[in-house]
């Protein structure tokens, strides 16, 4: 498989994750193919991984080359010193379109891989901006200023807005084009294909400076499947 990538120098390697693959190998099924196998593969040694992204979700993520590189990079996503900004569907209209989410999250006390937001967790924070709005969905950018697992998906389904497509903090439902086309009609005796059935979440850019003390930004456009349904959106939805 090729991968895309972003920006690259002697130190680090930054690619655009494609929705579905794991960023590291499965410890249960090793048949899986992983990212950082494929890039250990490609260059022939052992590549760091400095951040993570969830298997369902697209874009921008970073790999060291070398031990000095992980440390450093490792250290700048620790003191929050990365820029990292997100774009993803969510359901319903966000009022208000702009705003903060500081919802301290913790793994659900039942539920194992589920997160939870509740005073005991800890400290988390989300900026959130709609960029377009539609009667049933929003198209927003986030900026996460913490790395907590699931972090968007707990902070939006906390205010009501969960991303589409999200089976763990949402409805789980994909996206349909007859959910915005009013008089759409499937042909007979034949199952609607959905435009997307993955979580609707995409890492589109980091900012930070690297090791030699020069500025990087990685940027990643939105990949079809979401932009499909933008553009459906965008043709169908009439804007209230």
């Amino acid at each position: 498989m090729k991968i895309e990538k972003l920006y690259e120098d002697d130190n680090l390697v930054i690619v655009n994750k494609p929705a579905g693959m794991l960023v590291i190998p499965d410890r249960f099924d090793t048949t899986l193919p992983s990212l950082n196998q494929l890039l250990e593969q490609q260059y022939g040694h052992h590549m760091y991984v400095v951040h993570r992204l969830d298997r369902g979700t697209s874009g921008v993520i970073c790999f060291a080359k070398n031990e000095e590189a992980h440390k450093y990079m490792s250290a700048l996503f620790r003191e929050h010193k990365v820029e990292k900004y997100y774009m993803g569907l969510v359901g319903g209209r966000v009022i208000p379109e702009t705003g903060t989410i500081e919802a301290a999250i913790m793994e659900h006390p039942t539920k194992k891989g589920k997160m939870v937001t509740t005073k005991k967790g800890k400290a988390s924070r989300t900026d959130y901006t709609a960029l377009e709005q539609w009667p049933l969905y929003s198209l927003v950018q986030f900026r996460i200023y913490t790395g907590r697992t699931h972090q968007i998906r707990v902070h939006m389904q906390s205010i009501g807005h969960p991303i589409v497509c999200d089976e763990l903090y949402g409805d789980g439902q994909p996206f349909l084009l007859s959910s915005v086309k009013k008089k759409y009609n499937a042909a007979k005796f034949e199952e609607e294909r959905p435009l997307l059935s993955r979580l609707a979440l995409h890492a589109s850019k980091l900012v930070f400076t690297n090791i030699d003390g020069k500025e990087v930004v990685a940027e990643a456009p939105l990949p079809k499947d979401i932009a499909a349904c933008v553009n459906q959106l965008k043709k169908w939805a009439k804007t209230v």
